[in-house]
């Protein structure tokens, strides 16, 4: 059974950063793209990350290019987001998604099979 649980959201001021955390288990998480979504209140899901299986590839939208990280350590099945210059608009529940298709760099919600419980990210202006 696929288990994914994120930590390390919370309340922020714009400007800030922080890092969360996607500890994964019950799958062989090496052979898994990995990506992060966000999801604001009356706002379709929406991808911020996307990581490759070894982790040598990514890719961000334009609305965080160059402000958020994402990484993954295969030897421990986990996958981070560093989140930095964290601004008002990027409050939102964050979900770590682990892919269901062999694309390198799956961006759509369609083309991740499993998803954590999503914690929270509030930034304050």
């Amino acid at each position: 059974q696929v288990q994914l649980v994120e930590s390390g959201g919370g309340l922020v001021q714009a400007g800030g950063s922080l890092r969360l955390a996607c500890a994964a288990s019950g799958l062989t998480f090496s052979c898994y793209a990995m990506g992060w979504f966000r999801q604001a209140p009356g706002k379709e899901r929406e991808v911020v990350a996307a990581v490759s299986r070894s982790g040598g590839h990514t890719d961000y939208p334009d609305s965080v290019q160059g402000r958020f990280t994402i990484s993954r350590d295969n030897a421990k099945n986990m996958v981070y987001l560093q989140m930095s210059s964290l601004k008002p608009e990027d409050t939102a529940v964050y979900y770590c998604a682990v892919s269901g298709t062999p694309i390198l760099l799956p961006v759509n919600t369609q083309e991740y099979a499993y998803w954590g419980q999503g914690t929270q990210v509030t930034v304050s202006s």
